[in-house]
């Protein structure tokens, strides 16, 4: 179990991870990948935990000014604000409007339109990430990105691995290099209005808990955030349900202190993580304690319950895998 536990103090940073990563102002973000492969595009990307979870989990840190330049992706990409305040900037060339976000906002970003974003006040700050399917595949960069990268001697291959020819490490002869996406392409990747993007955020505090919840207790809430369909478990399609698959749920969890969830197993991936407090999680005669920032995924089947030890209440996003997640079995 401790082997699938990432805590945010033990997280490995990389500092290479995209075409971009020399671009004046993007020089000092740190990309991580917790679960799954992600999308990073160098060898040196650490990967936690390599299990397939029919999603990935990765993180993005950044001081202020910082700016992770403008991408597509073609499956879901999910911003949970963990720490710090931020900027999401839309087009391939920014001109398509910004949307700021705070801690505990989370934002699904529809898949096939151009995406960056900013860190916007004074120290660092952390995203969490969810990327839908076990191969989320690789970015689509806008072609302002391509032309600033070449400057600094980056490229891309065809296969979405960057390379630097300024370090000799490969020459140009050797290398089949991917292109920027032509006009036609670029046209494709439209931002949708603003209106229907405000469909896509959950602001902090505005989840409202589920009392259908199969988890729901005293001093326990299930609040649905992300839930593409009804589900068996007992969810309302909403807040966010995207017209793009997500392959996942993403719920909140808060546990007032003392709370307790019961022993209860599930039969799809679960991955917690913790936003504020802190929870122990116990397994027959085993427990872990998680603190902000950390993250633990559950093997499925598994009997375990949940206990917030702490003064203050512990909130837990959990990531449940498929768009239906079936009903908790509780230990008798």
């Amino acid at each position: 179990m401790e082997q699938r536990l990432v805590r945010y103090a033990d997280l490995v940073p990389c500092r290479t991870a995209f075409l971009d990563t020399r671009t004046p102002g993007s020089t000092e973000k740190e990309n991580f990948t917790i679960i799954g492969p992600g999308v990073s595009e160098s060898a040196d990307q650490f990967v936690h935990i390599t299990e397939k979870h029919g999603f990935n989990i990765g993180a993005a840190r950044q001081p202020f000014g910082c700016i992770n330049s403008q991408h597509s992706h073609e499956t879901a990409e999910v911003f949970v604000v963990h720490s710090g305040h931020w900027r999401l900037l839309f087009g391939p060339n920014r001109e398509d409007g910004t949307l700021d976000i705070a801690p505990g906002d989370v934002v699904s970003v529809p898949t096939r339109m151009f995406r960056g974003f900013e860190k916007i006040d004074r120290g660092l700050g952390f995203l969490y990430t969810v990327l839908g399917e076990d191969d989320p595949g690789k970015v689509t960069w806008a072609p302002a990105v391509f032309e600033a990268a070449s400057d600094f001697g980056l490229k891309l291959t065809k296969e979405g691995m960057l390379i630097d020819t300024s370090a000799g490490d490969y020459t140009l002869r050797e290398a089949d290099l991917a292109a920027p996406i032509d006009t036609g392409h670029a046209e494709q990747l439209v931002t949708p209005p603003l209106e229907k993007l405000l469909q896509c955020i959950v602001r902090a505090g505005m989840a409202e808990a589920n009392p259908q919840s199969p988890l729901a207790r005293e001093g326990v809430q299930e609040a649905g955030l992300i839930v593409p369909q009804a589900t068996d478990d007992g969810f309302a399609p909403g807040p966010i349900v995207g017209w793009w698959p997500h392959g996942f749920n993403l719920r909140l969890l808060t546990l007032e202190s003392g709370a307790f969830v019961p022993p209860h197993a599930r039969s799809e991936a679960e991955v917690l993580f913790v936003q504020s407090g802190a929870l122990e999680m116990r397994w027959g005669e085993e427990s872990l304690f998680l603190g902000a920032g950390d993250t633990l995924t559950v093997p499925k089947g598994l009997y375990r319950s949940y206990r917030n030890t702490a003064s203050v209440p512990a909130q837990v996003f959990v990531t449940r895998g498929t768009e239906n997640p079936a009903r908790p079995v509780f230990a008798a």
